[in-house]
């Protein structure tokens, strides 16, 4: 058992990585209960044998390396469908039994998260060369899992048309886009999307989470991802997180990565404003 001093480093080292392993686990999983709940058991199996954070490997790498010791012993499991009314997320496990194994673990960990393919085969315990194989194997898969509607909530007219330019290249249909909170609820009112898109400060100062909420009250489920230059700012554990976020600035690749997995999925956890 490591001591008391012990544990406090090991807290402050693994800290400020922990919002980031928390984004990763919700978004490969697909829920933001079963994600943390995977997020958790690695924060205890690392303080009760803390070998497995390797120090020697950057703290976020040493994290999310020990993450993967706890998630392939697990079995690599997709989402917590005890509940058999919970078809949505049954359907995401319905999805994932025709990728590639490791596909999408590797994807988001590029795309999402950032690391390099030699850290990527490091976390996974691959070379280098199958980490890069097995993100372009994953891109293909997910971009023909499934294509729909997609609305877009974004002030900034250059960003909204970057957004729709990489999005409407995936195959999917945009039913508009709107700058206001007010704007958003009246084009949701007239086309229903498959998925949103949103911004979360808008053109009049009203909040983008607000105005997916207006449109989730409506419809009820839509998968939404969310956009913010300050994302850590929404993982704080306090509320209802996103399972699928894209900080600003932001890359095509991450786009692409992010709308394939919220689609794929046909489901996310809504960011509830107090």
């Amino acid at each position: 058992m490591p001591s008391r001093s012990e544990q406090v480093d090991l807290s402050e080292v693994i800290g400020d990585e922990l919002p980031y392993l928390r984004r990763y686990a919700r978004a490969l999983t697909g829920s933001q209960r079963t994600g943390d709940n995977y997020a958790a058991a690695t924060l205890e199996a690392i303080l009760q044998e803390p070998g497995i954070f390797e120090r020697s490997l950057a703290p976020k790498t040493a994290l999310f390396r020990a993450f993967h010791m706890i998630w392939s012993t697990a079995g690599a499991p997709t989402a917590d469908t005890e509940d058999p009314a919970n078809r949505l997320e049954s359907r995401a496990l319905d999805h994932m039994a025709g990728l590639t194994n490791n596909t999408r673990e590797a994807l988001l960990l590029s795309t999402i998260e950032g690391f390099d393919f030699d850290e990527i085969g490091r976390i996974m315990d691959v070379d280098g060369d199958e980490a890069s194989s097995l993100v372009d194997i994953a891109i293909t898969e997910m971009e023909k899992s499934m294509t729909g509607k997609v609305m877009i909530i974004e002030d900034e007219a250059i960003i909204a048309m970057d957004i729709h330019s990489i999005v409407s290249e995936m195959g999917h249909k945009i039913t508009g886009i709107a700058r206001t909170r007010d704007a958003a609820v009246e084009l949701g009112a007239r086309e229903k999307p498959d998925l949103i898109l949103a911004d979360i400060q808008l053109a009049d100062n009203s909040s983008g989470i607000d105005a997916v909420n207006d449109i989730l009250a409506q419809f009820g489920d839509i998968p939404t991802i969310f956009i913010t230059a300050f994302p850590e700012r929404l993982l704080t554990g306090d509320k209802p997180e996103p399972a699928f976020l894209i900080a600003k600035p932001y890359s095509e690749e991450q786009v692409r990565s992010a709308v394939s997995q919220a689609m794929f999925f046909s489901s996310t956890e809504s960011l509830k404003a107090n």
